[in-house]
């Protein structure tokens, strides 16, 4: 199964809506006409309009960091799939570990995003990941196992091909440590083996598993040629146009 590869940049809280401009911009001008790599940037709400018309025309698509479940109602500070919707969203990242461990979102509240994402008609990267307690202690397969599993609860084999998965071991975002090429490839295959026994082998063969943790260019390209790893979720890489161009050309090469 040949899967094309995604690069998807998630710029936190980071760039205002200029800078945001500017910065997609120059991304748009270096890979707007890329066929063969997926390329998505997810800004912060507050740029999300004025990135999308930055992007309209181009292949870049574009995505968002986090949604509300609910389509609207007293949610104060959320932001459902409609409204981004609206807007020409296409993606949304959903289950980072940062909303887990600091606004505490549990798999169920997750997975209620990834379902109305769907009946959106919005492309979910549901996210998975361990914490380096959980690596030493030998539980990362199964902290994954439960994640997935409680992601996906209720979807289609038909919809669960529109979900991208993001392996992202928490103790590699943000930090400089990577995962080994070894290490990495071991829970993608794990992850896609779970796929098959939740879903269909054949489904499995068709989602994307991005790995999430300190992605660069340095170590794009032996990242990149494993099997089971489709792409990456770029975080600090993603807020410099020329390191994120250099990890789409690495997707490039990598195919």
């Amino acid at each position: 199964m040949i899967r094309k590869k995604l690069i998807a940049g998630n710029w936190k809280m980071n760039k205002t809506s200029a800078e945001a401009k500017a910065l997609v911009e120059d991304i748009v001008s270096e890979v707007g006409n890329v066929k063969d790599v997926d390329i998505v940037v997810a800004p912060p709400f507050t740029s999300v309009e004025t990135v999308g018309q930055a992007v309209d025309g181009s292949n870049v698509k574009l995505g968002a960091q986090n949604m509300h479940p609910e389509p609207s109602g007293a949610y104060t500070g959320e932001v459902s799939a409609e409204m981004l919707r609206s807007l020409f969203t296409r993606y949304v990242i959903l289950g980072h570990s940062e909303r887990r461990a600091y606004f505490g979102e549990t798999d169920a509240f997750i997975n209620q995003k990834v379902l109305a994402a769907l009946k959106a008609e919005l492309k979910p990267i549901l996210c998975v990941g361990e914490t380096l307690e959980e690596r030493e202690a030998g539980d990362t397969l199964k902290v994954v196992q439960t994640q997935l599993e409680g992601g996906l609860a209720g979807t289609s084999e038909g919809q669960a091909t529109e979900i991208v998965i993001a392996y992202e071991p928490v103790w590699a975002i943000g930090t400089g440590k990577v995962a080994t090429v070894e290490q990495a490839q071991e829970v993608h295959a794990f992850i896609r083996e779970l796929l098959g026994n939740l879903l269909s082998p054949a489904a499995a063969g068709k989602i994307r598993i991005l790995y999430g943790g300190s992605m660069k260019p340095a170590n794009a390209p032996d990242l990149l040629a494993q099997a089971d790893i489709d792409g990456g979720l770029i975080g600090g890489a993603s807020l410099e146009a020329r390191s994120f161009v250099q990890l789409v050309e690495a997707a490039q090469t990598a195919n």
